[in-house]
């Protein structure tokens, strides 16, 4: 699998209490570390700025994650995360994490909305916004 197209990766550490009964990260666990990659994507692209300047910002509509292969403790999960598509107000992310030796262990996809949170309705993605998304 070509990681390239993916410009956003954020590596988080596998805790202890990250494990399950089986003694491998729990599927929980799993969807935790697709909101970091999935707040990093919003950091890096301004919209939690935005959000505090203005009360407009992304809210999460859904989130799927198919789970490939197991994590365990001690080590690390690297999240990959890219802009999936980007239409009038919604936007997707594909996030896949990896294990220490780099092998894909869950693949996810984000869909978020342009809302504004004082009006309490979705936005049209302003134009400048989209650009600096594009990016990723």
């Amino acid at each position: 699998m070509e990681f390239s197209e993916y410009k956003l990766s954020l590596d988080l550490r596998i805790d202890f209490s990250d494990l399950d009964m089986y003694r491998h990260v729990n599927n929980l666990t799993f969807i935790r570390f697709l909101q970091s990659g999935r707040v990093n994507f919003w950091e890096a692209a301004g919209l939690s700025k935005l959000f505090s300047e203005s009360n407009k910002g992304a809210i999460l509509v859904s989130t799927h994650c198919d789970f490939k292969k197991s994590l365990f403790y001690p080590g690390t999960a690297t999240v990959k995360t890219k802009l999936a598509y980007i239409r009038n107000s919604s936007f997707a992310l594909d996030q896949l994490i990896l294990n220490d030796k780099g092998e894909v262990c869950a693949e996810g996809r984000d869909i978020a909305v342009f809302f504004d949170f004082s009006e309490d309705k979705s936005l049209p993605i302003p134009p400048d916004l989209r650009q600096v998304m594009q990016q990723f």
